[in-house]
């Protein structure tokens, strides 16, 4: 079971490390030619077009708490229920995944309703 995972982190490790190096000699090309100005790579800096998070802090912390309620949920659900393994795995996972998507929700409308 483990292979498969060992193979996709050194292969994708292989990957980045080639592209962090080519990258870096494309720049260095550039730049000696002369094309600093012409060159979009260059530029990191994300779009004007995309939305900048003004809160930050705010989304994470909101995620983080609707998360661990989450959690908590399920850690009660699953004492309730009166055995120790239940029959459906997912359900765990769909409460957290939930609780966390109404974080991201929360965040969006208190963003929202600022502007």
């Amino acid at each position: 079971m483990e292979e498969p995972f060992v193979a996709l982190i050194i292969f994708g490790g292989f990957y980045f490390i080639i592209k962090i190096i080519s990258d870096h000699l494309l720049k260095r090309r550039i730049i000696m030619m002369g094309h600093v100005d012409k060159a979009g790579i260059l530029d990191q800096r994300k779009t004007e077009s995309a939305e900048i998070s003004r809160y930050p802090s705010l989304k994470w912390g909101l995620v983080a708490l609707c998360g661990g309620l989450g959690l908590i949920v399920t850690e009660m659900v699953r004492i309730n229920s009166g055995s120790e393994d239940w029959d459906n795995p997912l359900l765990p996972l769909g409460i957290v995944l939930v609780s966390v998507s109404v974080g991201f929700l929360a965040y969006f409308l208190i963003v929202n309703r600022k502007k």
